[in-house]
C-alpha cells in the first residue's frame, strides 16, 4: 500500500491492514463485496473468511490470527449479526484486540440501529434471548458477547439505513 503520510503505520506482525467481520447471509453478496473489492483495488491487504481461509484449517484459530494480525477491524452489524456465534466470537476477539493490541474498530450499522447494537434490542434482543435459552452456551461468554457488542456500538460508525445501500 503506497504511503500518503496519513496511514497508520505497519505494526510489527501485521498480514493485513482490515479484517472485516460481517454475517454472510445478510451482506456477502452486497454491501461486504463492495467494501471489500473497493480496499483490494486499492491495494490494502484485507482479510475477508471466504476469500482467506485455507482448505482443512481450524476455523476459530485461523479467524483470531488473522484479528491479531490486523491494523483495522471492519465490523458491519447487519439485522442476523448477533444470530451468529461466529461472529460474536469474533466481535469479542476484535475487542480483546483493541484493549490489547491497538487494534482500531470502525463499525458499520448496515440496515440497524446503532442504539440497538449498543444496547441488543430490536433484532439483536431476540438472537441474545436464543444464545441464553441455550444450555449449550456459557453464561459468561454471552455476557462477553454483550459487552462487546455495547463498546462496538458506542464507537463513531457509518450508519447506512435502507435506501442508502
Amino acid at each position: 500500500m503506497a504511503s500518503t503520510g496519513s496511514e497508520k503505520p505497519s505494526l510489527p506482525g501485521s498480514n493485513y491492514v482490515v479484517f472485516l467481520s460481517f454475517r454472510g447471509e445478510d451482506t456477502r453478496h452486497s454491501f461486504t463485496d463492495h467494501l471489500y473489492m473497493a480496499f483490494t483495488l486499492r491495494g490494502i491487504e484485507t482479510f475477508r473468511d471466504s476469500e482467506k481461509l485455507q482448505l482443512g484449517q481450524e476455523i476459530a484459530s485461523e479467524l483470531i490470527q488473522a484479528i491479531e494480525n490486523s491494523q483495522y477491524a471492519i465490523v458491519v452489524f447487519s439485522e442476523k449479526y448477533a444470530d451468529s456465534k461466529w461472529c460474536l466470537d469474533e466481535l469479542a476477539e476484535i475487542i480483546e484486540c483493541k484493549k490489547n493490541k491497538g487494534l482500531e474498530v470502525v463499525p458499520v450499522f448496515y440496515h440497524v440501529d446503532p442504539s440497538d447494537v449498543r444496547n441488543q434490542t430490536g433484532p439483536f434482543e431476540k438472537d441474545f434471548d436464543k444464545h441464553q435459552k441455550n444450555d449449550k452456551i456459557d453464561r459468561e461468554k454471552i455476557q462477553k458477547w454483550k459487552d462487546a457488542m455495547r463498546e462496538v456500538g458506542k464507537l463513531s460508525g457509518k450508519h447506512l439505513l435502507p435506501h442508502q445501500g
